[in-house]
């Protein structure tokens, strides 16, 4: 390796030689040499390097262009915001995030210990089924517990007819308009990725551990406490940052539920053309944001654990003895509240739908709206992810790593602030790609490049770089080898980020309800408008669809963990 990067600082001093000669000034020798030292004597093709610095440009100038017209919105806007809007808004956000935070990675992490490391009746039918709530939006889930506890729903209903219920307890006391129904439906829909990384690590971690604190004279308990909890920490920090970073990123859930948050606030104000104090609002939740990503940044880096393969053994199944039937309800519990109960709504309606004639053209032109912009969304992800992990994996240094962490700004941003970024530039510097359905895409791309990126890598990286060489050193040049040889070997990982991005896509709600062009619907925008004005019969079908297309990704997820 070392001699081939040796050969390669040689040629390319030949090559400035050649250029430069005595002729070339000798700034122009040092500017050569120190781009060669920039890239440790391998730097990448001028179309590779190009393709890679316009996709980081692309996410972030959204970003970019949200915090200047922020700054830019004067002093009456922060100080009219910062007196009355922003408190209230800080207070919903950061009380919602964290307790949904907190109580799902509780249920996750129960939930995953009971599945894995107890003799739970049907354990493997359980690793399946206590995952499925990923597949199914909060949003939808939201239409879906408004149906069954909604003040017109089937349980006031059945409230009210029983008369002796209402002597004792009075009126109907749930209100799932509060924070309380955007607790529940978050709570239900996001436990899942506590609960399938925190089981990966279950699966893992090393019963050496565990008998030697037995040795020492614990209980299973405290095994649990001074042991295995530690060991589960990364995983717990990973769950964590997913679900606080989607709470903060939600607006169908918290909107249709009418609980106030940024996002939605943000929404509206962008509706009403407040475009100040849209980009004020912003500016804090991108701060938010940061701040959130640099805790887990943190701590992460105080909690590391490692575990030596030469001596590991699998996990013992533990006996839960007269727990079990507790076990049993408590598992079967969240299944149906979580599962059980919304998909048996959707089915419902939906029945109720297609008897009346729902599913017609209608229907099939928003679920071709949904298709067409999501598939070309996945497309360009895929084309675009290639280049920047190549750059990153085969030509390392400061460059391609700044342009591999520009391509994941838009991920960590909730869809709203894309979308506002989007609105700004298309609107000021690209109106004729203004109100099209292309504007939609390239926001996915923003949003979810990241999803194709983690999976071509994963397939790069078991892609020796010596076939790389043997390709160059046939008188290929690099982005013919990337063609021809990379592409074809990890094009199984390229196809299934792009089964990511598309399905991530066709359930995004606030970035395509704020850019879409008039008369241009997706199941998504209707389900949530359906849903808005309580025509259940005719938001169930396209939900339903979106629940049964999002299986794809949950079967690569359980492959992976």
């Amino acid at each position: 390796m070392r001699r081939n990067r040796d050969s390669r600082n040689k040629q390319h001093d030949q090559q400035n030689a050649k250029v430069g000669g005595e002729k070339s000034p000798a700034i122009l020798r040092f500017v050569n040499r120190k781009w060669i030292d920039i890239w440790n004597g391998n730097p990448p093709g001028t179309i590779l390097l190009f393709i890679g610095l316009l996709v980081a440009l692309i996410m972030s100038v959204p970003v970019i262009y949200v915090v200047w017209r922020s700054i830019a919105a004067g002093a009456d806007s922060w100080t009219r915001l910062l007196g009355d809007r922003i408190p209230e808004l800080l207070w919903n956000t950061l009380s919602l995030t964290a307790a949904v935070t907190f109580f799902a990675i509780s249920i996750g992490v129960s939930l995953a210990w009971v599945v894995v490391r107890t003799d739970l009746p049907g354990k493997k039918f359980w690793q399946w089924m206590m995952a499925l709530p990923l597949v199914i939006p909060p949003y939808v889930g939201a239409v879906t517990y408004i149906i069954v506890f909604g003040p017109s729903g089937w349980v006031a209903d059945i409230w009210g007819e029983a008369t002796w219920l209402t002597s004792i307890l009075g009126d109907y006391p749930l209100n799932i308009y509060s924070f309380w129904g955007a607790f529940l439906v978050l709570t239900m829909f996001t436990y899942p990725y506590v609960f399938l990384i925190a089981s990966a690590s279950l699966r893992k971690m090393n019963r050496n551990f565990e008998e030697v604190a037995r040795s020492q004279g614990m209980t299973t308990s405290q095994v649990f406490f001074k042991v295995n909890l530690p060991l589960l920490r990364p995983a717990i920090g990973a769950g964590a940052i997913l679900i606080s970073l989607y709470v903060l990123s939600d607006f169908g859930a918290v909107a249709m539920l009418r609980y106030v948050t940024f996002t939605s606030a943000i929404y509206f104000q962008q509706a009403g053309f407040d475009i100040e104090s849209a980009s004020v609002l912003s500016l804090v939740l991108i701060l938010l944001t940061i701040f959130i990503l640099w805790i887990e940044a943190y701590t992460r880096k105080k909690n590391k654990f490692y575990q030596t393969s030469n001596t590991f053994k699998e996990p013992e199944t533990l006996r839960l003895g007269k727990w079990k039937p507790l076990a049993v309800v408590f598992v079967v519990s969240i299944f149906s509240v979580a599962v059980v109960l919304p998909i048996a709504v959707l089915v419902y309606w939906t029945v109720v739908g297609a008897t009346m004639g729902v599913i017609d053209e209608r229907f099939f032109e928003f679920a071709w709206n949904s298709i067409k912009v999501s598939g070309l969304a996945a497309i360009l992800c895929m084309i675009l992810a290639t280049p920047i992990i190549y750059l990153k994996s085969r030509h390392p240094s400061l460059i391609s790593q700044a342009i591999d962490k520009l391509s994941y700004a838009g991920y960590a941003l909730p869809g709203v602030i894309v979308a506002l970024g989007m609105v700004f530039i298309f609107n000021n510097h690209i109106p004729a790609l203004y109100n099209t359905f292309y504007m939609i895409a390239i926001a996915f791309v923003v949003r979810f490049l990241p999803q194709a990126m983690q999976s071509g890598e994963a397939s790069l990286s078991l892609v020796s770089p010596r076939i790389d060489e043997a390709a160059r050193s046939l008188g290929y040049p690099a982005w013919k080898v990337m063609i021809k040889v990379i592409i074809p070997t990890i094009l199984p990982g390229i196809l299934a980020g792009g089964a990511l991005v598309f399905v991530s896509s066709i359930k995004e709600l606030p970035a395509t309800l704020m850019l879409r062009p008039p008369g241009f619907d997706t199941l998504a925008v209707r389900v949530y408008y359906e849903a808005s004005e309580a025509i259940y019969h005719q938001a169930a079908p396209g939900a339903l669809l979106i629940v049964l297309v999002s299986i794809i990704p949950l079967h690569y997820l359980l492959r992976k963990y």
